[in-house]
C-alpha cells in the first residue's frame, strides 16, 4: 500500500509542477482523455453533474462522473458508463431528469462482444444521488450490422439509412418522450460522394421517440438545413453530439423565448448552433452560428439548464501534442462554463457568474489613449483574469497581447476594418497541432458602441469574450512558460476607458 500511494504522489507532483497544466480550467483528473467529449450534464437537488468521456483502456472507452455546488470545484463520483459484456464502451451523448428525479443518460454504445446487439442507442438511469446507474434493456435502438451508427428501415416500401449514434438529451412533450440521433455515419456511408442522394448529404439528425423510455419507435427526419444564411453548414459538414434544450431571454433568470437552442459539431469544422422553433415534432432553424472558425478546436459542446433559468455549456477544447497523455500524464481540458441567451434575436454568451469567487489581489490600470503598447505589470501573466472597455475612436484596431516573452506573444483585439474579434497565436510555442494559428470570429461593433473584452488566461488555455456576442477559446504553449507572463495594451489611438486585471485561485485539486 506505501508503494501505490507513494506512486499516487509522485503522479500528483508531477502534475503540479507542469507549466501548461491549467489550473482553474476543469481538467481531467486522470486517464487518456482523447477523446475527452463532456457529456451527461444535468442539475438536480442543487448539484451539477457533468461526465466525460475517456479512454478506460486502450480501446475502451468509459464516461466518468463528477459533481460541484458552485461550477468551479468537482468531486469525482466514480464512472457512471464502462464496458460491460464484453464490450468496448461507448462514445457520447446527453442526460434528462423526469418528473421524478430519475436521471436518464442517452449514449453510443459499442457492439457487444456476444453479438446480443450491433451497437447503437443505450439508456441507463439512476436515481438520488445517482451514483448507481443501470442499464434499461433491450437497448433502445439497435444498430446496423454493416454500417456502425447506423439502422436501416424499410420506410413506405423502401429502405432507409437512419442514424444510431451520439443521441441527444431526451425531452419530454405531449405523453411523449424523445432523442435525436447524429448522421456522422449515415453522411460517411452515404452521402460523400459527388453523385449521393442528396437526402444523405450535409448534417441533419434523426428522430425517435417512446412513451415509456423502453420501446422506441423511429418518426422522421428531425430538422432540415435550409441554408438561409452564408456560412451555414455545407454538404461536407455532419451533426453530431447534439443537445436540444429551451433558450431564455437573460443570463439567469430570464423567460422561455419560445426558442430552442441546437448546438454539435462537424467534425470537420467544430462546435456550432441553430436557434429556431421546436414545432411539435420537428425542429426548424432560423438562425446559425459558430464556435469555431479556423479549425475545430473548440469541439463537443454539452449543454443543460439550471435551477436559475440558465442555459450553460462546456465544450471540450483539442490541442494534440504529440502523444501528450505519454509524454505528460494528462489530456482533456474543458472550456469555462458558458452562459447562452437570447437577445433581440441574437444568441449572447458569457462566462457563468460563478467565476468572479476565483478573482483575489485586484488591480486597476490607468492606460488612457494608446498609440502603440502600453506595459501592463499584471500579478501573475499565466493565472489572471483581465477586463476593458476600450473606445476605438478611429482606431483600426485595439485590444491585448499576454503571454508576452521569451519569444512569445498572443494577440487578442478587434479588427474594425474586418469587424472580426481576432486571437492571433503564431507566435506560440514550438509544438502541438491547431496551435500557431490565427483565428477570427463575425463581430461588429455598432456605431458609438465601446469594446468590452473579457479574458481569461490560464497557462496552456486562454479564453476571450467580446461585449457577450462573441467568444474564442484556444490553447497555446509558450516554449518559455516562466517568461511568457508579459501583458500590454495595443491600439493605434484608441482610448482605454478602464482596465482592471486579477489573479484568479486554483480549483483543480493539482
Amino acid at each position: 500500500m506505501y508503494e501505490i500511494s507513494q506512486t499516487v504522489r509522485d503522479y500528483i507532483d508531477r502534475l503540479l509542477a507542469d507549466p501548461h497544466r491549467p489550473k482553474y480550467h476543469l481538467v481531467s483528473p486522470h486517464s487518456d482523455n482523447d477523446p475527452g467529449d463532456p457529456n451527461g450534464a444535468f442539475f438536480a437537488d442543487g448539484k451539477y453533474h457533468l461526465m466525460f468521456l475517456y479512454a478506460c483502456a486502450p480501446g475502451k472507452f468509459s464516461w466518468h462522473h463528477l459533481v460541484s455546488v458552485d461550477l468551479l470545484h468537482w468531486t469525482s463520483l466514480g464512472d457512471a458508463l464502462t464496458p460491460i459484456d464484453g464490450d468496448n464502451g461507448c462514445f457520447s451523448g446527453g442526460a434528462f431528469v423526469d418528473d421524478d428525479g430519475t436521471a436518464y443518460l442517452t449514449f453510443w454504445k459499442f457492439a457487444a462482444a456476444d453479438g446480443s446487439d450491433n451497437g447503437g442507442i443505450d439508456i441507463a438511469y439512476a436515481k438520488p444521488p445517482y451514483t448507481d446507474w443501470q442499464r434499461i434493456r433491450p437497448i433502445a435502438v439497435n444498430g446496423s450490422k454493416a454500417e456502425w451508427g447506423t439502422v436501416d428501415l424499410e420506410i413506405d416500401g423502401e429502405v432507409k439509412h437512419i442514424s444510431c449514434a451520439d443521441p441527444s438529451n431526451i425531452w419530454k412533450q405531449d405523453g411523449w418522450y424523445y432523442f435525436e440521433a447524429g448522421n456522422l455515419c449515415v453522411l460517411n456511408a452515404y452521402g460523400r460522394s459527388e453523385d449521393s442522394p442528396e437526402e444523405y448529404k450535409g448534417d441533419w439528425t434523426d428522430l425517435f421517440r417512446s412513451k415509456d423510455l423502453k420501446n422506441w419507435e423511429y418518426v422522421h427526419r428531425f430538422y432540415k438545413n435550409e441554408h438561409l444564411g452564408e456560412d451555414w453548414p455545407d454538404a461536407t459538414e455532419d451533426d453530431m453530439c447534439p443537445t436540444l434544450l429551451p433558450i431564455f431571454d437573460a443570463p439567469a433568470g430570464g423567460k422561455p423565448t419560445g426558442k430552442h437552442l441546437q448546438t454539435f459539431i462537424a467534425h470537420n469544422k467544430g462546435g456550432q448552433y441553430y436557434v429556431g422553433e421546436l414545432d411539435g415534432e420537428t425542429f426548424r432553424p432560423e438562425a446559425h452560428g459558430r464556435f469555431s472558425w479556423v479549425d475545430d478546436t473548440c469541439f463537443a459542446p454539452e449543454a443543460m439548464l439550471d435551477g436559475k433559468n440558465r442555459h450553460l455549456i462546456w465544450f471540450w477544447l483539442r490541442h494534440k501534442r504529440d502523444d501528450e497523455y505519454k509524454r505528460f500524464g494528462w489530456t482533456g481540458t474543458f472550456t469555462l462554463p458558458r452562459v447562452l441567451w437570447l437577445e433581440n434575436g441574437e444568441l449572447r454568451q458569457a462566462p457563468a457568474e460563478e467565476l468572479s469567487r476565483l478573482q483575489h489581489n485586484a488591480q486597476i490600470f490607468a492606460v488612457g489613449t494608446v498609440n502603440g503598447e502600453t506595459d501592463l505589470p499584471v500579478k501573475n501573466g499565466a493565472q489572471f483574469r483581465l477586463q476593458a472597455e476600450i473606445d476605438l475612436k478611429s482606431a483600426a484596431k485595439a485590444g491585448f497581447a499576454v503571454r508576452v516573452g521569451g519569444g512569445n506573444r498572443m494577440e487578442i483585439y478587434y479588427d474594425a476594418a474586418e469587424h472580426k474579434l481576432v486571437f492571433d497565436a503564431t507566435a506560440n510555442g514550438e509544438e502541438g497541432k491547431r496551435i500557431h494559428r490565427k483565428e477570427a470570429a463575425p463581430f461588429t461593433l455598432a456605431e458609438n458602441e465601446t469594446l468590452k473584452l473579457d479574458i481569461f488566461v490560464d497557462h496552456s488555455v486562454i479564453e476571450v469574450f467580446a461585449n457577450d456576442r462573441q467568444a474564442i477559446s484556444r490553447h497555446v504553449y509558450p516554449s518559455d512558460p516562466a517568461a511568457a507572463v508579459g501583458a500590454t495594451a495595443m491600439a493605434d489611438g484608441a482610448e482605454f476607458r478602464s482596465v482592471q486585471a486579477w489573479e484568479m485561485a486554483s480549483s483543480n485539486p493539482y
